[in-house]
């Protein structure tokens, strides 16, 4: 699975989620699965817009490759500094995995491991092993963390973890500004300047 995948981004719709869902303190829960690719020109979905906007540090926003047969996506929820969004199972029960995206994390008790993803430092714990295996991977990253917390009620514990995470991919902040920026003819920026806020100020 390549760690970027180019998608363009439907600005005209995607930037004002922010603002009337992620106000200071404010959620905004969605059940628009957060597809790295749609429809036949492979554009980002919406959602992964607003987690992007939601964690204006995060150079890596998660989205989603594919729904595993089994499995279900269950909603997103996005407030300022944090979004996440969960996978339901038929076998391994409600909020089975769970992906959420932070400035930053607690690796503390988690082992690094080789990552598969560039750029992204791999970290894994398992905290519980039985009756539910219970655990989280986080991919560490300048300006932010994608955590995937994972609690499965199923036999087979290795299997639905991996077929998961399998289909989670990431999206580039820097490509998702860009296509933010080409999709709106230049109107809309992914991070506006702060400067913007206070030109023409009095000194």
């Amino acid at each position: 699975m390549t760690a970027v995948r180019r998608a363009a981004v439907t600005a005209l719709v995607g930037v004002p989620l922010l603002a009337a869902g992620c106000g200071a303190g404010a959620a905004g829960t969605i059940g628009a699965v957060p597809a790295c690719a749609t429809g036949d020109d492979a554009r980002a979905a919406n959602a992964v817009v607003l987690m992007a906007q939601a964690v204006p540090t995060a150079t890596w926003v998660p989205c989603v490759e594919s729904v595993p047969v089994g499995w279900t996506f269950a909603g997103l929820e996005a407030q300022t500094g944090s979004a996440r969004f969960w996978l339901d199972s038929d076998r391994d029960g409600v909020h089975a995995i769970e992906v959420r995206l932070t400035a930053g994390c607690d690796t503390d008790g988690a082992t690094e491991i080789p990552s598969e993803r560039d750029g992204l430092r791999r970290f894994e714990r398992v905290t519980q092993v039985t009756p539910q295996y219970l655990g989280r991977r986080h991919y560490v990253f300048p300006g932010g963390c994608v955590t995937v917390v994972f609690r499965l009620s199923g036999d087979n514990r290795g299997e639905p973890l991996a077929l998961a995470t399998q289909s989670l991919g990431v999206l580039g902040r820097e490509e998702l500004a860009a296509q933010v920026h080409e999709e709106s003819g230049g109107r809309l920026q992914l991070d506006p300047p702060a400067a913007d806020a206070a030109e023409g100020d009095p000194p």
